[in-house]
């Protein structure tokens, strides 16, 4: 009778083991939608061809022609801010365009700022900041934690040559619906927050 039941309980214990390495194999081979197309895949963002980390993409452009100021710098260099976008992550987003009205090709000498963290930002909006008079708080520019600033970075503009710019702070509380908006080099404008 011993023998009997020893036997039963091997079987037992061999129909389980059957059932998992089925399950397992299965398991392994799942994913068949019965589509003959092959599953599409996401890209991870990759290094770019120079070395580098890539950066975050710069917000996209919106030109519907709103202008919150117009600053106008020496050598007839003009400023025009379009937007400053309160954003769910807690910032904001300032837009507009840099026209270079000069007569010679324009890199943003000095926009960069003087604050060490962000002398390797070159021809940037790195040095722009946002001064909340009401609150008596200044807030610098966002950067990430290699020290890029979360802003353009221009090429050289020719004479006569327009480009779009971003730039991105920390949000002032929510009752501060007004800033005053600063790049190195240029004059203050004032500029209203929206969203």
């Amino acid at each position: 009778m011993r023998a009997a039941m020893t036997r039963i309980r091997l079987k037992g214990a061999a129909v389980a083991a059957a059932s998992v390495a089925m399950a397992v194999v299965l398991t392994a081979c799942g994913g068949d939608t019965g589509s003959d197309k092959p599953e599409s895949k996401t890209k991870e963002p990759s290094a770019s061809s120079d070395g580098q980390k890539s950066q975050a993409p710069a917000p996209a452009e919106e030109d519907d022609g709103q202008v919150l100021a117009t600053i106008t710098g020496k050598d007839g260099v003009v400023a025009t801010v379009s937007s400053a976008k309160r954003e769910s992550g807690g910032f904001i987003t300032v837009k507009g365009r840099v026209a270079n009205g000069s007569k010679q090709i324009w890199a943003a000498v000095g926009w960069q700022g003087m604050e060490q963290e962000l002398v390797n930002n070159g021809a940037s909006m790195a040095g722009a900041s946002l001064v909340d008079r009401e609150g008596k708080k200044r807030y610098l520019i966002l950067r990430d934690t290699d020290g890029r600033c979360l802003c353009t970075k221009f090429e050289g503009l020719p004479p006569g040559g327009e480009a779009p710019f971003f730039a991105q702070f920390p949000a002032p509380p929510e009752t501060t619906s007004e800033v005053e908006f600063q790049i190195p080099t240029m004059p203050t404008a004032t500029i209203k927050i929206s969203g």
